[in-house]
């Protein structure tokens, strides 16, 4: 009898059912395998399912193409044809075995012809569970269900066997911890400590991807934690473990470490939010200074946006991320240096540098309050308040998401007779600078300013200003 939890997946409009009797005419078994039951006997919403099956990947491509809307051999090498069916997207793939060896970063794939074998080398047990189709009988050689009802991690072989296969699974290890709150069999957290230094072998790309999926799930923090200390943060964002730092000895000062993964924690899911939660704090080891008043890290934002964008360039991060990333970084100080208010320049000038980073900025500048004061806590946040209220009003007023002069540079070329160049840029950043300081003015204001930079640089007089309609 099917369980009910699994009842949905006898659905013919759901990929398992009618590929399962494709595969059959074919002459081959079909296993729905993975993430798909173990998030199905979870009671979680599967959307993509991966099957696994006796076919070798040329036989899966002609099976595929007589049933799917669309078939993708990129990974057919690796024994993996993925396909597109009714909006579901779908992985076949031949029971295998695969290992890293010594410092190669490609797995050494080999085939297998029982799923017993397939499921063996899986990562987790949990991941290690199969239903036969149609019939949905679970194949369960490794007690996954058991540790599926402990909430527990653990290998199908011994970890260390597990990992060395595939050192990125002790990265997996920490992601699951933190996607589905299960807790690691101390067995593999001792392994991952061991065997550390071996995620050197895997390329960027496949770490960037493992952490990009950690950082976005609900609350990362302990999983995090367990990245430093088990060493593998060492591997790829050393700087990291440095924020674990003495507490300074006149003022108590808070592990930075703890600190930063409590930020990560307060923050919306978003990538580029939680990257620049994590990172933000990561220039203050190398700018850390004790005086008379204490512990200091002056310029720790400049610092620490270089040293992000590094890492994230390291881990091949888009560009897109990476400046963003870097930028939040290097502004997520700036509205604690303003503890007087917030004049109309200062807003204007903040909400330029922000951008479109604007929201995750406040959210960020926000998220980084953990002080255990409430008076101090209400202060600053307080100052955040006094921050948006300002941008609101002053946004009713002036188009504070379009700073902009009141003439373009093609105008100011045009005027004084001048090629594209530094003195362009030069005069355009002065006329900016005055829209930040004094809000808006008139283009005939604007050619004024240009006439008298003009002539406090001794060029010829440009004469008086094209006619220009007021602001």
């Amino acid at each position: 009898m099917i369980p009910e939890r699994l009842q949905f997946l006898t659905n013919d409009d759901l990929p398992p059912m009618e590929l399962s009797r494709v595969f059959d005419e074919a002459g081959h078994d079909l296993y729905l395998v993975g993430g798909s039951v173990r998030d199905a006997f979870l009671g979680r919403e599967v959307v993509d399912f991966d099957f696994a099956t006796d076919a070798r990947p040329e036989q899966v491509v002609r099976i595929l193409r007589t049933w799917a809307d669309g078939v993708y051999e990129v990974g057919a090498a690796f024994g993996t044809v993925g396909a597109r069916k009714n909006g579901h997207t779908i992985e076949v793939t031949t029971y295998r075995s695969e290992a890293y060896r010594d410092d190669s970063r490609k797995p050494t794939v080999t085939f297998s012809d029982d799923i017993e074998t397939d499921l063996s080398r899986r990562d987790f047990t949990v991941n290690s569970i199969a239903l036969a189709l149609p019939g949905l009988e679970p194949v369960d050689p490794h007690h996954g269900l058991s540790d599926l009802a402990a909430q527990t991690l653990r290998t199908p072989l011994a970890p260390q066997i597990s990992f060395g296969d595939d050192p990125l699974r002790m990265l997996r290890l920490f992601r699951f911890q933190a996607s589905l709150g299960f807790k690691p069999d101390p067995s593999a957290i001792e392994a991952v400590r061991e065997a550390a230094p071996r995620l050197r072998i895997i390329s960027s790309e496949r770490i960037r991807d493992e952490m990009s999926k950690l950082m976005v799930t609900p609350a990362p923090g302990d999983a995090l934690r367990m990245i430093v200390d088990t060493g593998l943060a060492d591997q790829f964002i050393p700087e990291l473990p440095n924020l674990a730092m003495e507490q300074d000895p006149y003022q108590r000062h808070k592990d930075v470490l703890a600190h930063t993964f409590a930020v990560v924690d307060k923050t919306k899911p978003s990538l580029v939010l939680r990257l620049a939660a994590l990172l933000h704090d990561i220039g203050k080891p190398e700018t850390r200074e004790f005086g008379p008043d204490g512990v200091s890290f002056h310029h720790h934002e400049v610092v620490g946006a270089r040293v992000a964008r590094r890492r994230l360039m390291e881990l091949r991060y888009p560009r897109e991320i990476v400046d963003d990333v870097s930028q939040l970084v290097y502004l997520h100080l700036r509205p604690h240096t303003l503890d007087m208010g917030w004049t109309d320049s200062a807003v204007r000038r903040y909400v330029r540098d922000a951008g479109h980073l604007l929201e995750p900025l406040n959210d960020l500048v926000r998220a980084d309050v953990t002080t255990a004061n409430p008076a101090r806590e209400r202060a600053i946040q307080g100052r955040i308040d006094e921050l948006e209220d300002r941008i609101a009003i002053l946004s009713e007023k002036e188009e504070l998401a379009r700073l902009r002069a009141p003439i373009d540079g093609h105008e100011v070329m045009e005027y004084l007779g001048l090629e594209p160049g530094p003195l362009v840029g030069e005069i355009m950043q002065r006329l900016l600078d005055r829209r930040i300081d004094d809000g808006p003015y008139s283009s005939s204001d604007a050619y004024r300013e240009v006439r008298e930079w003009a002539l406090g640089r001794g060029m010829d007089d440009p004469g008086p200003p094209p006619e220009s309609e007021e602001e």
